[in-house]
């Protein structure tokens, strides 16, 4: 499929979403001259950003549900470009599938025509900023004639908006989720160079098990293209059980270049002018490497690169320090595993702030996690009670363990409890879905309880104590 694939075609744009894949979907399909119609569960007030943003084109709006006429052939659908988080077993898509229409998603039409070769980044945990990092490396690195694109779920540009704008020797740098990943395995399309970073349970409510979840991200390394004019690139973490199996796998394979790596691959040199925190950012930090090793990047280079490199937004980002107390948004830490690796970044006696939304993941690892590591815990959201439970279950009853309403309140009792060369970490071990927007908002709604706590003293009450 090409761009000249939607002239004068129907196109149904499933879901707008939280991150824009169907607003990038949407104008995408418009420029090309298809007719456009765009289908949401969410009525209009809900999408009022997502449809300002489309309001200069010609498009129609089926909002607040889905018409099967739109899915089933009675319409005249030619396409469907469904959004990520809509599931593959969908009843609409299955509908579409059915009547024989062309079901794809964003990614999967960025994979068809982009010309450039491309670096596909997943993982469970550190994926953005591995991400980050190697197209900050890579960008200034490569020959003068080629342009360095950064975009994928790491929220840059859309992908299709850069589509025209990519040229045949440019490199482009990918962010891919599970959803993203489950959807180009459909397609049977790979990234030229895949890489992973580790693989914990997430998003078991999309996707069941650990297993059907592995098996979406192991999709990026399944249908790289073997056999070509160029061996295709993969690059496992070494220090993963999962991904190192997949290593040993891969690695037999002919046609295929295989790297594992380690988080002391990164050398004393390099390490001692990298910014970032933490076992984890080291272990990022050597994923990029690997890519950079690939496009023969030389020392000083890397050097200037990696001693330039600043923390991601929300990723174990310094946002205040007051009062002798340094605060952190980690705000991406969206499943226990990564809360944790938070936690072990520092030596300081640590205040956590954690809960929200819930995924299905348990709790019992990073309940002993805080019970060994944090001074104290203030909970919020769906998921309090389960951690405070995993938190006490542990056996040790020495760290203080308080259950909060909102955002401020606990900034407001961490700031209360913590002392003079204390780290308090905002990493919530959950998804933000059942008090925010994202993950984004809630590190913007910490952010701003931190600036007020430290202009003034506010008011707050604490729901309960342990």
């Amino acid at each position: 499929m090409d761009i000249c694939s939607f002239k004068d075609k129907s196109v149904l744009v499933m879901g707008l979403g939280r991150f824009g894949g169907g607003v990038d979907s949407a104008i995408f399909a418009a420029k090309a001259g298809a007719k456009v119609v765009v289908t949401d569960m969410a009525d209009e007030d809900t999408l009022s950003d997502a449809l300002e943003k489309l309001s200069p084109y010609d498009i129609t709006y089926h909002l607040g549900n889905h018409l099967g006429d739109d899915f089933d052939g009675t319409s005249d659908t030619d396409i469907v470009i469904v959004n990520p988080a809509v599931r593959p077993d969908n009843k609409f898509v299955r509908l579409a599938e059915n009547a024989g229409i062309t079901v794809t998603s964003q990614i999967e039409l960025f994979f068809e025509m982009c010309p450039a070769k491309i670096v596909g980044i997943t993982g469970a945990n550190g994926k953005s900023t591995t991400t980050a990092i190697t197209a900050h490396i890579l960008e200034g690195a490569v020959k003068p004639a080629r342009k360095l694109w950064l975009s994928g779920n790491i929220g840059n540009r859309p992908l299709l908006d850069i589509l025209d704008q990519v040229g045949s020797d440019d490199i482009v740098v990918l962010e891919i989720s599970s959803f993203q990943a489950e959807q180009l395995g459909r397609s049977k399309k790979a990234p030229h160079i895949s890489v992973i970073t580790n693989l914990t349970p997430n998003h078991l409510d999309r996707h069941g098990t650990f297993e059907e979840y592995c098996k979406a991200k192991k999709a990026i390394f399944e249908f790289q293209q073997i056999g070509g004019d160029e061996a295709a690139v993969s690059i496992f973490n070494a220090e993963d059980p999962v991904t190192n199996g997949w290593f040993e796998k891969y690695s037999a394979e002919s046609g295929r270049i295989s790297h594992a790596y380690k988080a002391s691959d990164v050398g004393a040199e390099l390490a001692g002018v990298f910014r970032l925190a933490g076992e984890m950012n080291l272990s990022n930090l050597a994923a990029a490497l690997a890519v950079a090793d690939h496009f023969e990047i030389d020392k000083d280079r890397l050097l200037k690169a990696v001693s330039t490199f600043k923390s991601l937004p929300n990723r174990l980002e310094l946002i205040a320090e007051y009062d002798g107390v340094k605060w952190y948004d980690d705000s991406i830490a969206t499943t226990p595993d990564s809360a944790v690796a938070a936690l072990k970044a520092f030596n300081q006696p640590k205040i956590i702030i954690a809960g929200g939304y819930d995924k299905r993941l348990g709790f019992d690892e990073f309940g002993k996690v805080i019970a060994e590591k944090a001074k104290a815990a203030i909970l919020i959201g769906q998921t309090a009670d389960a951690i405070s439970s995993a938190i006490h279950d542990a056996g040790k009853r020495n760290v203080h363990v308080e259950i909060v309403g909102s955002m401020e309140d606990a900034v407001i009792r961490a700031s209360k409890l913590s002392k003079p060369g204390d780290v308090v970490l905002m990493s919530p071990a959950c998804a933000s879905y059942d008090m925010f927007d994202n993950y984004k908002q809630r590190g913007e709604v910490f952010a701003e309880a931190v600036r007020r706590r430290a202009a003034g003293n506010v008011r707050c009450e604490v729901q309960r104590r342990f």
